[in-house]
C-alpha cells in the first residue's frame, strides 16, 4: 500500500486529490496539511510514502518544506503549473522526486504517485524531459565536481546519461541492448557512488556536471 500525504492550502484540492487516491486499492492518503510546516510536521509522525506538494502555501512554502524532508524522508511531487516553472527547478534541487501540473488528467495523478513511490523513473511525459533540460541547465551555486563522475564505469556513464534523457529502465535495456534487471542494477550503482538520492537528482546531476548538454 502506498501511503500518501496531500499539502496544498486549497482545501477543494486537498478534498479532490484525496478522494481520488482514496479510491485506488493500492494507495491510501493518510494525512493533509494547509501548509508547510504542518506537512513537515506530519511527515515525521505519519511516514507517507509520498508527498503532494503545492509551491505556494503560507507559513512554509513547499520549496522550504521539500528541503526539510530531502534525505530519508517521503519522496515528494511537486503540484505546479506552467507559471511556477522556476520553482520547479529549485524544487528538484531542493530533492523533490518529480512534478505534475495541476491540471493533469486524474490518471496521470494516479499514475504519478506510483511512479514516484516505485523509484523506478522519473515522470515521463515530453514536457517533463523539456523542462527540466531547461532548468538543470541554469548556472547554480555550488555544483558538484565533473570529477565525481570519474566514479562511474563506462557502462554507468551511459545508463546516467539515458536516466538524464528521460528514458525508463526498459528503453534503456533496450537501447543498450542488456537485460532490464542489469539496467536496475547499474542505475543503483549510479545513485549509490554519486550520493543521489533518485533518478530525478541524477537527472539534475547529469546536466549541471554537464554531462548531458540540453537540446
Amino acid at each position: 500500500m502506498i501511503t500518501v500525504l496531500i499539502a496544498d492550502d486549497q482545501a477543494m484540492v486537498r478534498e479532490g486529490f484525496g478522494a481520488l487516491l482514496n479510491a485506488q486499492a493500492d494507495i491510501a492518503v493518510v494525512g493533509d496539511a494547509a501548509d508547510g510546516e504542518v506537512a513537515v510536521r506530519q511527515c515525521r509522525d505519519l511516514r507517507p510514502d509520498v508527498v503532494l506538494m503545492d509551491i505556494r502555501m503560507p507559513v512554509m512554502d513547499g520549496l522550504e518544506a521539500t528541503r526539510r524532508l530531502s534525505g530519508n524522508g517521503p519522496k515528494v511531487l511537486i503540484l505546479t503549473t506552467f507559471d511556477l516553472d522556476d520553482y520547479v527547478y529549485e524544487a528538484l534541487r531542493a530533492g523533490a522526486s518529480g512534478f505534475l501540473l495541476k491540471d493533469a488528467p486524474a490518471a496521470d495523478l494516479i499514475n504519478a504517485v506510483r511512479v514516484v513511490a516505485s523509484g523506478e523513473a522519473l515522470l515521463a511525459p515530453s514536457v517533463t524531459r523539456r523542462l527540466i533540460a531547461e532548468f538543470a541547465a541554469r548556472p547554480a551555486a555550488g555544483k558538484p565536481r565533473p570529477t565525481a563522475l570519474n566514479a562511474l564505469t563506462p557502462r554507468e556513464t551511459d545508463v546516467l546519461r539515458l536516466i538524464a534523457r528521460g528514458r525508463s529502465n526498459t528503453e534503456i535495456a533496450d537501447e543498450l541492448v542488456v537485460a532490464e534487471q542489469t539496467v536496475k542494477t547499474h542505475v543503483g550503482r549510479v545513485l549509490a557512488k554519486l550520493n543521489l538520492r533518485d533518478r530525478a537528482q541524477a537527472v539534475v546531476f547529469a546536466y549541471e556536471t554537464g554531462l548531458v548538454i540540453p537540446g
